[in-house]
Parts: structure tokens; sequence; C-alpha cells
């Protein structure tokens, strides 16, 4: 069970603070069941209310600040989304959201970066797909990662990339 002021990543919806742990005074809701009231670090007035045993919804601990700096300092070996045929790149980037592991978001993020970078060198744009995914891992993997490194999270995307590079550099 969470408590008060910890940081959780909240089924598809990203990283929420659970701000109160009881039964909620709302009509039609039971007194005798337990809810997290969870707000959003980053959207103003985004507030969930979760029953505590709700078997429905994936919830987790967001990563301390050890387990974010190993994430990237292994995001160099991490292996790319393979993708045989083209007409299942969406689902195939669905499933691995899915999963709400942070290694998957990696994965998803090089495999697009590095289709982004093909795609340019052939002076082509990348499509609005591939940009959505990327979009959607990188607010999650970001988000998390912000609050891990108590950091803003404008700063983590190049904080991430100059670590990286650094670990290539020595390796």
């Amino acid at each position: 069970m969470f408590e008060v002021g910890d940081y959780v990543v909240y089924d598809s919806y990203g990283v929420y603070q659970v701000n109160k742990v009881g039964s909620l005074d709302m009509s039609g809701v039971p007194k005798d069941k337990i809810y997290y009231t969870l707000v959003s670090p980053y959207v103003k007035d985004a507030t969930i209310y979760s029953a505590v045993d709700n078997p429905k919804v994936i919830m987790r601990a967001v990563m301390g600040k050890d387990e974010a700096m190993d994430l990237i300092a292994e995001m160099k070996d991490v292996e790319l989304l393979e993708i045989k045929e083209e007409k299942k790149r969406n689902d195939i980037f669905n499933e691995a959201l899915k999963t709400y592991d942070c290694k998957d978001l990696v994965k998803i993020i090089k495999t697009l970066y590095i289709r982004q970078e093909q795609k340019l060198a052939e002076g082509k744009k990348s499509t609005a797909g591939d940009d959505k995914y990327l979009k959607i891992a990188e607010d999650r993997l970001y988000g998390e990662l912000a609050i891990s490194l108590d950091m803003d999270r404008k700063d983590v995307k190049e904080f991430v990339e100059k670590k990286v590079a650094e670990y290539i550099e020595n390796a």
C-alpha cells in the first residue's frame, strides 16, 4: 500500500503523487472503501480517485534515483523493438506501452529515434503515428525520471542524452 507523499505511476496516465489515503466524502461512494487520492505533479487540477484494492489498474512506485541512473547507464545497450511487418507497428508500440516498464519505453524511443534519423537522411519526414508514440513514450519516461532524479521535467531529456553520450564515449 502506498502512503501520502509517495509518487506512483498510475496506469497509462503517468506519474501522480498520493495526496490522501482513506474513504471519499462523495455521494454514491461507499464509506467503508479505501481510496487513493492522486494528484499530478505536471497537470494542474488533475486528480484521480482509485480504490486501493482495484485489480484492474496498474499502479507501481516511481523508480528510485539509483534505479533511474542504472536505467540511463543501460540505455545504450537496450535493444530496439523488432518490427517485421510495417502494418503491425502500432500494435507493437501499444503492446510495449501496456507493460508500463521503463525499458520498454526506452525501446520505443530508441526505435523511433533511429527511424526518424533514417527518414531524415532520405529527405522524408517522420509519420504522425511515429511522432505520437515517441511523444507518449518520452512523456512517460521523462516524467518518471524527473521525479526519480529530482529534476525539472523539461531538463530530463537533455540530461539523459548527455549521460548516454558519456557512457558511449567511455565504453
